[in-house]
């Protein structure tokens, strides 16, 4: 078996580098980047035909209990009377985290489109310039959907605030403590205020929600928080509001990839185990 894949590897790199025995001046393609290469094909391939599935309604997303309990964070605030907040993070669209950011959007849309609905008073407090124009349109394109634009006021419940972390999260604990929401949804990247927003709120007696694919600052959520989405449960949670099949279909290409890379450990260590190292020597091609 060792000779055979040592042939073939031999084989592939010669055909791929044009090598038919004399010296070639650069090669297309080293030892170690074959297996790469593969798999950047494999994971455009299975993307676009899960993204087709999507389009076609053929997949869908389980449902998470963070998302049920929005509707009942967005009813409480109407039947006491309260507003509702909604915060999509520090993210900008330049940074790491745009696809939190991105995902904190969709579920904005989401619940600008309930507050709409059933009448409760929605404010979202931003702190990124190229965020907030598109935070801002959100809001407004559900409720115009809704029949119900007159009742939104932008400047008063989507407030620039600051692009300093503190002095955002001031103004945001100032707004918690003079407004007494009935309710708080924290979805997208969060940093060290993470914890400042869900102690005051939680003074404040809001029922919240909390969502970040940023690990140091689950358990923050976890600890205060109501309802929590742990880490990749935010990306499905955008894709699931938002019905978006491009979101649907990466997140199921991901899985499928998730999938495929535990069922490869797993028999790799079964085999290494035996003495049979024919997927790790795979993998080194």
């Amino acid at each position: 078996m060792q000779r055979i894949l040592q042939s073939l590897k031999s084989l592939v790199l010669s055909v791929l580098n044009g090598n038919s025995g004399g010296e070639i001046p650069m090669a297309i393609l080293t030892e170690g980047r074959l297996v790469p290469l593969v798999a950047f094909i494999l994971a455009w391939v299975a993307t676009y035909l899960a993204i087709q599935m999507g389009t076609q309604g053929k997949i869908r997303i389980r449902r998470i209990p963070g998302l049920d309990s929005i509707e009942e964070v967005v009813g409480r605030a109407v039947e006491m009377g309260r507003p509702i907040f909604m915060i999509p993070g520090r993210g900008t669209f330049t940074d790491i985290y745009a696809t939190q950011t991105i995902a904190g959007l969709s579920i904005l849309s989401y619940v600008a489109t309930l507050s709409a609905r059933l009448g409760a008073k929605l404010y979202v407090p931003m702190s990124r310039v190229d965020v907030y124009p598109v935070a801002v349109e959100l809001v407004t394109d559900a409720y115009k959907a809704e029949d119900k634009l007159e009742e939104l006021d932008v400047d008063e419940q989507i407030p620039y605030l600051s692009g300093t972390q503190f002095a955002y999260a001031s103004g945001v604990i100032g707004m918690a403590a003079r407004m007494k929401p009935a309710g708080n949804i924290m979805m997208g990247p969060f940093w060290a205020e993470s914890m400042m927003f869900a102690e005051s709120f939680a003074r404040a007696g809001a029922m919240q929600i909390g969502g970040t694919a940023r690990m140091y600052q689950i358990p923050f959520f976890a600890a205060v928080c109501d309802y929590v989405l742990i880490g990749e449960e935010l990306f499905a949670a955008g894709a699931y509001v938002s019905g978006d099949p491009q979101q649907v279909g990466s997140i199921a290409a991901q899985d499928w990839y998730k999938l495929a890379a535990l069922v490869l450990g797993i028999l790799g260590a079964l085999l290494a185990t035996a003495g049979v190292t024919v997927i790790g020597d795979l993998l080194r091609m």
